[in-house]
This record gives C-alpha cells, structure tokens and sequence, in this order.
C-alpha cells in the first residue's frame, strides 16, 4: 500500500529533480483508486498543470500504464468521456511496488520529456518498479 511517507518522500525527490532542471512543475500523486495523497505546484510552475498533473496520475494508476502512448484521437475521446479525469498527455507514470499496483503519479508544466523525468525520480525515491 502507498502510504503518505511514501507519497511525500516521492513528492520530495520530483520537486528536488525539477529544480535540478531548472523547469518549476505540477506534481500529483494518488493511490490506486485515484485519490490524491500529496499534490505540489512549484513556485513558477503553470497553475492549470496541477490539474493535468493529476489526471496523468489519475490515468497511469487507472491503466497501470504510462501516459502519453495513446493515439491522440482515443486520448482526446477518454479526456471527454472522463470530463477531464484522464488524459493521453506524457507525464503520468504507475507505481508499483513487486509488480503490485499502487498508485500514480502525474507531472506537468515541462516538456512530455521532462514531465516523465521528475515523474521517474520519484518513483527512483522509494525504490518503484520502473519497468514501465
């Protein structure tokens, strides 16, 4: 189970890593069935990115699978359907501990690129399988 040191030591490692980068982010974590345990905007960060950040959680913890490799049009389809709750955006990542699905976390304000580089630090923090 995700626990809220877990979260926030994930939280913690993310905003050090977006710092190393230089690129204030969102970050948004939630447990498997999407509810948030820890959420951050960094100073800078773009104030919609908290609420992309936690649907890419949202979905990565849905799916148990990283956000951004959808094709586009089912993306946009699934945001729609959701109301916004899910997203095809890159940034979101499952967190899983021995193949047990915990949770999600979501980053945005960078690039796709970025997003998933401080998303993959915090998952590095509390040790998260990162075969993803």
């Amino acid at each position: 189970m995700l626990t809220h040191r877990g979260a926030l030591a994930m939280l913690a490692a993310a905003a050090d890593h977006a710092a190393q980068l230089q690129v204030p982010q969102c970050i948004a974590i939630v447990d498997r069935s999407g509810e948030v345990m820890a959420s951050l905007r960094m100073d800078g960060a773009k104030f919609l990115s908290l609420r992309s950040a936690t649907a890419k959680a949202r979905t990565a913890a849905s799916t148990n699978a990283a956000t951004g490799n959808l094709d586009m049009t089912i993306g946009l389809a699934l945001g729609a359907a959701t109301e916004g709750g899910m997203t095809p955006l890159p940034g979101g990542l499952p967190i899983r501990y021995e193949g047990e699905p915990l949770g999600g976390i979501g980053v945005g304000s960078g690039s796709g690129d970025q997003d998933r580089a401080v998303a993959e630090a915090a998952l590095e923090a509390i040790g998260a399988d990162l075969d993803i």
